[in-house]
């Protein structure tokens, strides 16, 4: 069963955000939406969405600080900025700070839904269809890559598969037989206390003080858990 892919519009036009929502869902994507740019970034980390349609003129946070600050997170969630402004120094402004495609206002219905729709063919294409992302730390599955706040870690074998499995579902409680399962396989014979080592190890890479983690999280009767949202 494939999973529903979600959009963020983040406009603070209503009558633009409602007619961008409808030919979106239209497409039978799932569609959230946020007037103001703070509320963007509430959403971003809250829901995780696939897209991110974002406005450049908006009263409190602009697009371009919204991009910046959901960049500097460590989240690399693609994004496709809208503006009634069409000098090619807001295009390269908007690219600069991360940015994945730009659409200039008047568009039609029909141009906003291909660019929503290419940049999920290559977003999530083979090589980045694997992506998860959660409180500032990105894991890529297909290249074996987890980045901390945009710095790369070293993982070593089930370091980073155990990091992978947790991130995959933030605030989800494991207990060690579920990992031993997931993370090792279920034909491994070892004694499931080899899940506390590793996640002593990832905690020592990940952690500012591994002995009061922060992202990898005891739930005390159960295993661990990953936290959810930003740091």
């Amino acid at each position: 069963m494939h999973r529903t892919i979600t959009i963020l519009i983040v406009e603070d036009d209503v009558n633009l955000r409602e007619t961008v929502q409808l030919y979106i869902e239209r497409e039978g994507l799932r569609c959230l939406s946020a007037g103001n740019g703070t509320n963007g970034i509430a959403q971003i980390q809250r829901f995780r969405p696939d897209l991110v349609v974002l406005d450049i003129m908006m009263p409190d946070l602009d697009g371009f600080q919204v991009c910046q600050q959901v960049r500097a997170a460590g989240c690399f969630v693609p994004i496709l900025m809208l503006t009634a402004r069409a000098e090619e120094g807001d295009r390269l402004k908007g690219l600069n700070v991360g940015a994945d495609d730009y659409l200039a206002k008047p568009f039609s219905a029909k141009e906003l839904v291909a660019r929503v729709k290419s940049l999920l063919r290559r977003a999530y294409s083979v090589g980045y269809r694997d992506v998860s992302h959660t409180s500032g730390v990105v894991v890529d599955i297909f290249q074996r890559h987890a980045f901390l706040n945009g710095e790369l870690l070293d993982l070593r074998g089930k370091e980073f598969d155990l990091l992978a499995q947790l991130v995959e579902f933030p605030g989800k409680a494991y207990s060690r037989e579920d990992l031993l399962e997931r993370v090792w396989g279920y034909d491994f014979a070892g004694d499931s206390r080899i899940v506390d080592v590793y996640i002593r190890k990832l905690r020592e890479k990940i952690e500012l003080d591994p002995a009061d983690p922060d992202y990898v999280q005891t739930v005390w009767g159960v295993g661990y858990r990953f936290k959810v949202g930003e740091r």
